[in-house]
C-alpha cells in the first residue's frame, strides 16, 4: 500500500487565500484542510494527523505569533509563516519562536508548494535522525560523557557539569554528527530533536558558554571549532553507547 499524501493545515482569515491554497495544493498531491481561526486550527489538530502548518501571522482579532508559539510548544511540526512584505519584525520573531520558513504576501502558489515540499523532506530526514538518536544512551568524547536519558554531563574527573537545556541540546547535536561541519540551520534542526531552547541569534552565545565548560582553553578550542563563514564542527571522535 502506498503512503497517504502529506496533510497540510492552512490557517488564513482571508477566504480567497484559503481557496487558492486548498485548490493548488490539492492539485499537487497534498491533502489540505483550510481553516479561518485558531479555534478551528486546534480542532483540526485534535482530529487529524497533520504534517505541516501554513500560518498567516496577521489575523483579525488573533495573535498569529501566539498561535505559532503554542504549536511549537506542543510539537515539532513544520510551520511555514505567511507575512506581509513590511513585517520583518514578525518574521524574525516567528523564526525565533520555532517557525521553519516564511513566505511574503502576495505569493506565488508554485513557490508555496516548493517551500512546503522542502520542509516536508527536511522533516522526514529529521525523523530518521531522531529514530537513530532515540537509541543512544550516552556519548563519550575525550574522557567526557553525556548521558542522553539523564541529561547529565560528566567530566574526565568524574565531576557533574551543569548544562542549561539549550547547552545540552547543542552539545547533543554536535555529538550526533561528529567531525562534520554543521551550519547554523543544521544545528537548529538537530537541537530541536532534544526539545531545544536554541534560536539562531543565540547559537554563538551558547557555544561560547559550552566551550567554557568543556574546553581546557576556550580561546583555542579543540572540541567545538569554528569553520569561518560556514558554521561549526565537533572536532573529536565520539563513542556512542546504546
Amino acid at each position: 500500500m502506498s503512503e497517504p499524501a502529506p496533510h497540510v493545515l492552512a490557517l488564513d482569515d482571508d477566504p480567497e487565500v484559503r481557496r487558492l491554497v486548498a485548490e493548488y495544493l490539492s492539485q499537487n498531491d497534498l491533502r489540505v484542510t483550510a481553516v479561518a481561526s485558531g479555534r478551528e486550527l486546534a480542532e483540526a489538530m485534535a482530529h487529524h494527523t497533520i504534517d505541516l502548518v501554513v500560518l498567516d501571522l496577521r489575523l483579525q482579532g488573533e495573535d498569529g505569533l501566539q498561535i505559532a508559539r503554542k504549536l511549537r510548544e506542543a510539537s515539532a511540526i513544520p510551520i511555514l509563516m505567511l507575512t506581509g512584505r513590511a513585517e520583518e519584525a514578525d518574521r524574525v520573531m516567528g523564526l525565533e519562536l520555532g517557525a521553519d520558513d516564511y513566505l511574503t504576501k502576495p505569493f506565488s502558489p508554485r513557490e508555496l508548494l516548493a517551500r512546503i515540499r522542502a520542509l516536508l523532506r527536511r522533516a522526514r530526514a529529521q525523523a530518521s535522525v531522531a529514530d537513530a538518536i532515540a537509541k543512544v544512551r550516552a556519548y563519550r568524547f575525550g574522557g567526557w560523557e553525556l548521558n542522553i536519558g539523564l541529561r547529565k554531563l560528566k567530566s574526565p574527573k568524574g565531576e557533574a557539569v551543569e548544562l542549561t537545556k539549550g547547552e545540552f541540546s547543542l552539545l547533543a547535536a554536535f555529538l550526533s554528527s561528529p567531525q562534520r561541519i554543521l551550519a547554523r540551520e543544521q544545528l537548529l534542526d538537530l537541537s530541536r530533536l532534544h526539545n531545544a531552547e536554541v534560536y539562531d541569534r543565540s547559537i554563538d552565545v551558547q557555544i561560547l558558554r559550552l566551550r567554557r565548560k568543556i574546553e581546557d582553553d576556550p580561546a583555542h578550542p579543540r572540541f567545538i571549532v569554528t569553520e569561518r563563514g560556514v558554521g561549526y564542527m565537533f572536532n573529536s571522535p565520539v563513542e556512542t553507547v546504546r
